[in-house]
Parts: C-alpha cells; sequence; structure tokens
C-alpha cells in the first residue's frame, strides 16, 4: 500500500504540470483562466486562436504520465507490471484534474488519460483513441466520445489485463465521467454543442 501511494504521488507530482496555463503565458495570452470555458486543457487554450499552442498543451499534457511511468519502467529493468504503471497513470490523471498548484482547479483530463493510458497499458490506450475517433466521426461530440471510450475500456480492461490493473481503469474512468458531469447534463438536454462549434471545454 506504501509503495502504491508513492507510486501514486509520483505520477500526482508531474500530472500538476498545468502545461496549458504556462505556455499561455509564454505566448503572451495571460492567463488561460479567464477565458472559455476557465479550464486549463487544450481545448480552451485553442479558444486563443493559437492551433500551434492547443497543439503543444495537448502533447504536453498527453505526455505528462507518460515520463514518470517510463522512469518506472527503465528502473524496473523494463518489467511489465500493469497495476504499478496504472497507479502512477492514476496519479497523474488526478494531478492534471485536481492540481495543488491551482487550488485543484484543472481539466478534464481526457488527453491525459489517453496518453498515460498508451505509455502504462499500451493495448488499452490505443483502444481508448481508437473508439474516440470513430465516436468522433459519428457523432461529432468530443464529450460523448469521451464517454463512450471511457465506457469502452472499463470493460474491455477485465478481459485484457489483471483484475486489479482492471479495477483501476475503472476507477480512471469514473474520475472522467465525474470531470464531465457538466457535459452529461447538457447531452441529455440537447445542448451539447458539436465540435467546431464548442463554447465548453469536454
Amino acid at each position: 500500500m506504501i509503495f502504491s501511494a508513492v507510486l501514486c504521488v509520483i505520477g500526482y507530482m508531474f500530472g500538476s504540470i498545468p502545461f496549458g496555463l504556462v505556455l499561455s503565458y509564454l505566448f503572451g495570452y495571460g492567463d488561460i483562466r479567464t477565458i472559455g470555458s476557465g479550464n486549463i486543457g487544450a481545448t480552451n487554450v485553442l479558444r486563443t486562436g493559437n492551433k500551434i499552442l492547443a497543439f503543444l498543451t495537448l502533447v504536453l499534457d498527453a505526455g505528462k504520465g507518460a515520463i514518470p511511468i517510463g522512469l518506472f519502467f527503465i528502473f524496473n529493468q523494463f518489467i511489465y507490471q500493469p497495476v504499478e504503471l496504472l497507479t502512477i497513470a492514476l496519479g497523474a490523471i488526478l494531478g492534471h484534474n485536481f492540481p495543488i498548484w491551482l487550488k485543484f482547479k484543472g481539466g478534464k483530463g481526457i488527453a491525459t488519460t489517453f496518453g498515460t493510458l498508451l505509455a502504462a497499458t499500451p493495448v488499452i490506450g490505443l483502444i481508448a483513441c481508437l473508439v474516440w475517433l470513430v465516436s468522433a466521426k459519428v457523432t461529432r461530440i468530443s464529450s460523448l466520445s469521451a464517454l463512450i471510450s471511457l465506457a469502452t475500456i472499463s470493460a474491455i480492461g477485465f478481459f485484457l489485463l489483471p483484475l486489479k490493473a482492471a479495477a483501476i481503469i475503472v476507477v480512471i474512468a469514473l474520475i472522467g465521467y465525474i470531470r464531465h458531469k457538466d457535459n452529461i447534463v447538457r447531452l441529455i438536454n440537447g445542448q451539447e454543442p458539436k465540435i467546431g462549434h464548442s463554447k465548453h471545454n469536454s
């Protein structure tokens, strides 16, 4: 338990780096939290009109968990341990969503979730990305695509991973659903904007 807690904290510290906020200041846009949805993720950064800035934010957010996961993998002599790697991933996702530096007000974590899953469990991560892409192509709704993807990997995880690892995937998915609670309400009410017409961060 102590070892797992340490891994989670390490992931959290990496995940809590607010790249969107830092880059928006460096590019001269000021505090990204004052525009759009107020979130620090790539979707809100895109509202500055700077696609390069949004892309950099997306890549760095997606790579947050990959860095500590990669370091653990190296120090563990390249022995694959999905539970430990997913524990780090969980910490990174929590760090992005609830960064201590920003009074626990972060992004919604989809880029970080997919990026850390690709690093921790490449097959599950790839499935998550593919399901999102297909869903987005069909529905044109980013948040709905994310929710469908999270539900899919929650189920598939129990067929491809050890029980504890699959349980961590479910926890990660639940966090995603909690962070998208406002989106879910808009989806139910038919008010969630489609990709290209979004006024809210999904």
